[in-house]
């Protein structure tokens, strides 16, 4: 069966003048001549993208989108019109936002975050930039812990929202954050916490013992690097703290404290010292 809007792995049936029809004759699909592969034959299998021309006509291409239905990208607006704005995720046809799947109002030239969908009544894709809307609540096989992948879709007053695996809405805390995001970025991230309500808790290092490792191991560094000082400690600014470490003043004083237990480092109310 066919899966509009994904990659498919057809069998070529026949050739024409004007391309390849793929799939037996119930589910057949064109791939246009301009996209069809050098020595080709029938009987031979392609991997293709399936999705519908402007008659609503299933018809496949070699080329690559920028998304998928199911995934987030960051797109560019191509041009507005009265039922929506034109997208372009790197297909002959643009993807179309309809206007009431968009959060905002949208410029010409500007990049947003969209979630590419299928309208099961009518095959179409479409995209949407009301992420939360179609994104699930977290499930069973989510674990804390866990890397995931993160795309940034928004700033708020709590933290930084990120999509999580193409699925899922996230935040990622201000406490949490300790280097510069953009929207539309891709990173991996670390489940913290799934909260009750389904939604997920960020952070952008794995939780327990091997960050703690890791961070108190990078101090070490900058401490050996220093002479052996350095004018930081539990009181300092989180904004001191994240210029020479980039992490969390939260992370900083777990470290700290890790390492002063091993007595590896003296804390004095000047800074934090190499144990001779």
């Amino acid at each position: 069966m066919l899966e509009i809007g994904r990659y498919n792995t057809l069998v070529v049936q026949r050739e024409v003048d004007f391309g390849l029809y793929l799939n037996p004759k119930a589910e057949e699909v064109l791939l246009p001549s301009k996209y069809v592969p050098r020595n080709v034959r029938p009987g031979d299998t392609l991997r293709v993208f399936v999705y519908t021309d402007s008659e609503d006509r299933p018809v496949a291409t070699t080329l690559t989108p920028k998304a998928v239905v199911g995934e987030v990208a960051y797109l560019r607006v191509k041009d507005i019109s009265p039922i929506g704005c034109f997208m372009d995720w790197g297909l002959e046809k643009d993807l179309l936002v309809p206007k009431n799947e968009q959060q905002g109002k949208m410029q010409v030239g500007r990049r947003y975050v969209v979630k590419v969908l299928l309208d099961p009544k009518t095959n179409r894709v479409y995209g949407s930039t009301r992420i939360a809307r179609h994104c699930a609540k977290a499930d069973q096989e989510l674990r804390t812990g866990q890397q995931v992948s993160l795309m940034i879709i928004q700033f708020s007053k709590l933290g930084t929202l990120a999509v999580v695996d193409n699925q899922y809405l996230g935040m990622i805390y201000h406490s949490d954050t300790y280097e510069v995001l953009k929207i539309g970025s891709r990173r991996p991230g670390y489940i913290r916490k799934i909260r009750s309500d389904g939604k997920i808790d960020l952070t952008l290092k794995k939780p327990g013992p091997v960050s703690l490792s890791d961070s108190g191991r990078r101090i070490m560094e900058a401490l050996e690097k220093a002479g052996g000082f350095l004018p930081l400690h539990d009181k300092s600014s989180p904004g001191e703290i994240t210029e020479h470490f980039q992490m969390s003043k939260k992370e900083f004083k777990r470290a700290i404290g890790g390492l002063y237990k091993k007595r590896l480092i003296e804390i004095t109310n000047q800074g934090i010292r190499l144990v001779k």
